[in-house]
This record gives C-alpha cells, structure tokens and sequence, in this order.
C-alpha cells in the first residue's frame, strides 16, 4: 500500500495544536471484544485480521477503551499492532468501568481515573497515550453538570507525561466550554448520525475552532439506521445503506472524524469504501430530511 493511497481514507485532519494529523476515515474497536462489548470476540483471529487490514488500507486513527471487555479490545489492539506504527494515533476513554453482571458504572473519582489511564497504558503496551477523552453523561446522552473535577485529573495526568492530548465525550456546549479553561481540548465525540442531529450547531462551533467532531454510533449503534429513503439513495448509488451514511458524515463538516466499528473483514471493506462515495447536493438535501424526526439510541455505552 503506497503513502499515496493511505491519504485517500476520507482527507486528513490535524488535531488543534499539534502537528498530529490522521485519516477522516478511521476504526472503532469495541465490536471487537464478544457480545455486548463484554468478554472475548467469538473469533480471535478475525478480530486481529480486522484491524491489521484497517492499518494497511490507511486507517491510523483507532478508538477504544479499556472498559470494552474490559481489557480484551486493547490486548487485542497490542497482538494485532505492537510495535505500532509511527503514525499511528490510538484514542482511549476513561469515565467508566464494567460490573462483573457486564453492567457500565460511572467511573469519575480520582482513583478510578488514574487507574484507567494506567490500565489503558498497560494493556496498549505504550508509555504515553496519544489522546484520552473524558467519558461523562448518561447512557445515551450527555447530562449537565461540571467536568472540572475529573478533567483536572486528566490534565494533571497530562502534565506527568502520560497523555499527550485530551477529548470530551457525551458532553454538552457548556462543558465543552469549561472543559477549554482546564485544559486545550483536541476533539468531541458525541452520538450523531443522520438520524439523530441534536449536535448540529455545536459541530459548526468546533469546526470553526477546528476541534475534531467523532460521531459514536455513526450508523446508528446497536440498532442500525432504518429509512427507505436511505435505502433508496443507496440502491440508486449502487452502495449500502451504511455507506451512504459514512459517505453523508464525511461530506457534513470537514472537522468529523468516523471511527465505524465492525469484527468482520467484509464490513470493514464496505465501510472504507464509503470514501470514494460523492454525494450530490440533491441528495444531501434528501437525506437531511432523515433527521428531522430523532430518537435516543439503544445500547451498550460507548
């Protein structure tokens, strides 16, 4: 694979700040832990395979976090990766743990956090991580409340050399705005998709500070986008469903980064492919109109 072709996944974003630049195009890993983001995958060896082909086809943005599992996806990341390449950048979160019955228990004190990040750099086999983001809210959606507590953790951490790079997620406008006075914030992930669009403005607030926007559940999560004019877009582009609506995110905002998850090789395929998707305005303006009517995601937390 040339350095020509790793540039093509979706166009490149540096984050603020640094000179740390990675695909638009890039993986989530939870789907690799088993089912219900709990335990080992079912295949091992796919599990690997995917994210050595997400590598080699130029994906050098990774997410996850030592809570899927908890632990398996990033010892998975470290069997399939380590030594990782130089242009790799792995994001993690930290803000919440795993009961034994697989439930997810807010994880915000001191010590939970410091013991995440330690965690992350254990089973990643690094000795700084490239960006952590602070995990707050609920399930589904952020909830107000004050983040400097635990963020003054992370930037503590920071300023001990373990993180290089701090995020948000599940986060609203005001703690994002508290967050900045704490500590310089490189990207916001928040649950966004076409059907579900309650963060439009915020994403043109980033995108003017040029703060990197992650989608979580860019297709939908654990219940996968459902439309017929989604389905008809698709068919008449000769593309998935899924496609199209990677194809949508990267074509919103320059500032969105998508981190689409999967444990199958052929997924994984198709999602890459949503790259070279160029939609017209016709049908931007179509799918749009998907949004109009929005609902909470389900799921495991993200």
């Amino acid at each position: 694979m040339t350095n020509a072709k790793r540039t093509t996944l979706g166009g490149s974003f540096t984050f603020p700040g640094t000179g740390t630049a990675v695909n638009r195009m890039g993986y989530g890993a939870m789907q690799l832990a088993g089912p219900h983001v709990w335990g080992p995958p079912r295949d091992q060896a796919q599990a690997i395979a995917v994210l050595r082909e997400a590598v080699a086809a130029g994906v050098n943005h990774i997410d996850t976090s030592d809570f899927y599992g908890p632990h398996v996806t990033n010892q998975i990341i470290k069997e399939a990766l380590h030594p990782y390449r130089d242009d790799l950048v792995i994001v993690t979160k930290v803000g919440f743990r795993r009961g034994e019955d697989g439930s997810w228990i807010p994880a915000l004190s001191d010590r939970e956090l410091i013991e995440g990040v330690h965690d992350n750099l254990r089973n990643l086999g690094l000795d700084v991580l490239d960006v952590v983001n602070l995990r707050v809210g609920g399930v589904a959606a952020p909830e107000d409340g004050s983040i400097e507590a635990p963020l003054s953790i992370l930037a503590e951490l920071k300023a001990q050399g373990k993180i290089r790079e701090l995020g948000l997620s599940n986060v609203t406008a005001a703690q994002i705005a508290e967050g900045q006075k704490i500590a310089p914030i490189v990207g916001v992930q928040n649950c966004y998709n076409l059907a579900h669009r309650e963060d439009e403005d915020l994403i043109g607030t980033l995108a003017a500070e040029n703060i990197a926007y992650v989608p979580f559940f860019p297709l939908g999560g654990f219940t996968p986008l459902q439309s017929s004019e989604l389905e008809s877009i698709a068919t008449s582009l000769q593309a998935t469903p899924m496609q199209v609506a990677l194809a949508w995110l990267l074509q919103h905002s320059p500032n969105i980064l998508l981190i689409p998850g999967t444990s199958s090789l052929v997924h994984l395929r198709e999602n890459l492919q949503a790259r070279d998707i160029k939609l017209s305005a016709e049908i931007v303006e179509q799918l749009d109109s998907i949004g109009a009517v929005t609902k909470s995601p389900v799921g495991a937390t993200h």
